[in-house]
């Protein structure tokens, strides 16, 4: 294996941190002609990522009330399509072999986050319930986007950048490539985030660093290659 390039790596640290500073604000009366053609999809806004668990992180839970800001914005300038997509395991997941036992069925861990069901219009709200990273597997969202054929832009907000918030992104790109299909797939990156395991702390115990900021804003930048709008925030 060659070894890195530490001068270009550095390159790219720089332009990544000067990216993430200049990344544009968008107005909601910006995103389409019709409310009607606008979903937001949610990805893992559950207690196990934001309150308690193996898997919770203090991260995450600071995009609570950007993401609950986000919806309630929508919500006012007629938006009425919020779908939920949730961990919702099944007690013997193939995943933990990866990752700690987390969000199983019927546990607290796999509630979504009270600050979203304390919304008015939670009701309206649709959970498609996942058993990996990869909403896209979930065949019910499936049909439900191939149902709603009007909807032509999506908001993705969620945890974790690189990970359920990166697949969810992807998918909703990749199929609209792959399909022919005009759509928006937009990312505000206030209610987006990652946890945090610094590489000294991860060598310690034998595990994986996994560098918050770096990968945060990597992994946005990854979606912008491959035509995901990526901006600082959706406002009224």
């Amino acid at each position: 294996m060659k070894n890195v390039n530490q001068s270009e790596s550095n390159a790219y640290l720089g332009y990544l941190d000067s990216w993430m500073n200049q990344l544009p604000k968008l107005k909601i009366s910006e995103l389409t002609e019709s409310t009607r053609q606008i979903a937001l999809i949610s990805v893992d806004m559950i207690k196990g990522f934001c309150n308690s668990g193996p898997l919770a992180s203090s991260r995450i839970n600071l995009i609570i009330q950007p993401v609950v800001d986000l919806m309630s914005a929508l919500w006012k300038n007629g938006v009425d399509k919020f779908l939920l997509s949730q961990d919702t395991h099944d007690p013997q997941a193939v995943e933990f072999g990866a990752w700690p036992a987390h969000c199983v069925r019927g546990s607290e861990e796999s509630e979504t986050i009270s600050a979203i069901q304390n919304l008015p219009f939670y009701s309206q709200m649709i959970i498609f319930e996942k058993n990996s990273i990869a909403t896209g597997q979930n065949q019910e969202l499936v049909e439900w986007i191939r149902k709603h054929s009007e909807v032509n832009t999506f908001i993705v907000v969620g945890d974790c950048t690189d990970l359920c918030t990166y697949q969810l992104a992807m998918f909703l790109r990749l199929d609209a490539n792959e399909n022919q299909i005009p759509r928006r797939v937009i990312v505000p990156a206030n209610c987006v985030d990652t946890y945090d395991f610094p590489v000294k702390d991860a060598i310690n115990v034998g595990a994986v660093p996994h560098p918050a900021d770096f990968l945060h804003a990597v992994f946005l930048n990854h979606m912008v290659l491959n035509g995901i709008e990526v901006v600082d925030q959706i406002m009224s």
